[in-house]
């Protein structure tokens, strides 16, 4: 439901109330006088396509009749791509699996993440609004700026491990030409053009840069068949037993971090659509624009560390994936190299989403953020992103394996709230009925937090014990002999959520 506020209600005024419907209607036009002398010139901006509308929810009148499809290839485009391949490759390289139980937990822990992912993706067309703007219906104001920050770590995170491989690929195409910093700016730079501009042109180019990359994804496939797939390599490499388990877990921890990624931005891209379409359609679009890239991309990953020949061997020690890709892809010599660029350049599609929504979670930190243009925001993450990986560019496996292993814990349960809001307290029956979409921005109206933040902290601390990483291992970590911190912060949260959050209904009424 979205209902006007009531006459009588003294926390937001019938002229406020006009000035938030006036942005979400014409958010061009209000920025553009909310800046005084630069006004003409963000009209100019504006009127030349770039993307005035930030966090502002899109009104049911102003959605696009486009075709929800197009929802499948953007999330084909941005995870058919060089970057994912890595994440298979931890399988062989940190964990010691063999190519058959790789195949297993990628395809089972992948599963997991996409269905979670793909429920958030529903939510934009039901609301209009960012991901990280409908948190707020669960954990209030304060507790959705809390997940705001987390996104813009996730994001910025993601960010950097891409520019650095895709760097890394770009570097190796010729090695000793194109220095490994050059190669880092040039990602990020291609990453940046099209988030500046905003929705339109991003959907446009995810629409169809899957294409190439795919064919080109096959052609690597191919040539690694060629040098030879061994994939009882790892046999006698791997662990048994409880050791066996814990890798297992470990690694899984990781694929499930890999899908769910990109829950915290899954309904930035589909808030356009009419508020009519059914969320099933969504659902299974979003999921299968997930799994069957991701799984594909990763399981080639594991493949390519079974070769054995001892030249692969030493191209992927001396340089890293990378290395490895270049020398399969040898054998075809300069359209070997020429299909390296492309692979290289598939990361912008994977970092353009981490881009653009980076942006716009800096907005949803609050009023005085929301103010500044969606475009300025893009711009800091670009800058914060590319930096970031100059810097750690030396250290990328690392940075991937603890990364994504952490990545997963949080938003296991931030999508568990999410979930149990939605489900058990804004169903049609529920204690709250719906939501009301006019609160979005009014924290008088938005429930409190408490119980969002308090079932988070459950997480936190679940995601704590369970944890087990090099540098930190948790008790129950330790007790599991495995990373289960995922796991267990869903859990901690699921089970605390709903009483908390009852509670709160019960003393607030919101």
């Amino acid at each position: 439901m979205s209902t006007f506020p009531d006459d009588e209600d003294k926390t937001i005024s019938h002229e406020d109330y006009g000035a938030m419907r006036e942005v979400e209607a014409a958010p061009d036009r209000v920025i553009a006088r909310r800046f005084g002398s630069l006004g003409p010139f963000l009209s100019r901006l504006f009127a030349s396509g770039v993307e005035a509308r930030g966090v502002e929810r899109v009104p049911e009148s102003q959605r696009e009749s486009t075709n929800a499809w197009n929802n499948l290839l953007m999330w084909w485009s941005v995870n058919m791509v060089f970057d994912t391949i890595p994440i298979g490759v931890l399988a062989q390289s940190t964990f010691t699996l063999s190519f058959g139980n790789a195949v297993a937990t990628i395809l089972c822990f992948g599963a997991l993440g996409g269905v979670a992912s793909a429920f958030i993706a529903t939510l934009g067309p039901l609301t209009g609004l960012r991901t990280m703007v409908i948190t707020r219906f669960s954990s209030g104001y304060f507790g959705g700026t809390i997940y705001s920050v987390l996104n813009i770590v996730t994001q910025l995170g993601f960010a950097t491990t891409t520019v650095i491989f895709g760097g890394q690929a770009l570097a190796n195409v010729n090695p000793g030409t194109l220095p490994l910093v050059v190669g880092i700016i040039i990602i990020g730079v291609c990453s940046l053009i099209p988030c500046f501009i905003g929705y339109n042109i991003v959907h446009m180019y995810e629409r169809y840069a899957w294409m190439i990359t795919m064919i080109s994804m096959l052609f690597l496939c191919g040539l690694g068949g060629k040098a030879g797939y061994d994939i009882n390599a790892q046999k006698s490499l791997e662990d048994t037993g409880r050791a066996l388990s814990a890798d297992i877990l470990s690694f899984g921890g990781i694929v499930f971090g890999s899908f769910t990624g990109w829950a915290p931005v899954a309904a930035d891209y589909n808030c356009r659509l009419p508020v009519n379409t059914p969320p099933m359609r969504i659902f299974l679009l979003t999921f299968f624009g997930l799994f069957i890239p991701i799984c594909f991309v990763e399981i080639l990953g594991a493949a390519l560390m079974t070769i054995t020949d001892p030249t692969y061997v030493i191209a992927f020690r001396d340089g890293s994936i990378g290395g490895l890709i270049a020398q399969i892809l040898s054998p075809w010599g300069r359209f070997g190299q020429f299909i390296l660029v492309l692979l290289a350049l598939s990361v912008i599609a994977n970092n353009i989403p981490n881009t653009y929504s980076a942006g716009l979670s800096m907005q949803a930190l609050g009023r005085p953020f929301a103010i500044i243009p969606r475009f300025f925001w893009v711009f800091v993450a670009f800058i914060a992103y590319t930096v970031a990986g100059v810097v750690g560019r030396e250290h990328f496996s690392v940075i991937l394996s603890n990364f994504l292993s952490i990545l997963g814990d949080w938003t296991a349960f931030f999508i568990v709230i999410v979930a149990e809001e939605h489900f058990i307290f804004r169903r049609k029956n529920g204690s709250l009925g719906g939501y009301n979409l006019d609160d979005y921005d009014t924290p008088s109206k938005l429930p409190l937090g408490v119980a969002g933040i308090l079932a988070g902290c459950f997480g936190v601390a679940g995601a704590v014990v369970g944890m087990s990483e090099v540098w930190y291992t948790g008790p129950l970590g330790k007790m599991a002999g495995a990373d289960i911190g995922f796991e267990l912060a869903a859990a901690f949260s699921a089970v605390t959520y709903p009483p908390l959050r009852a509670l709160e209904i019960r003393l607030t009424g919101r």
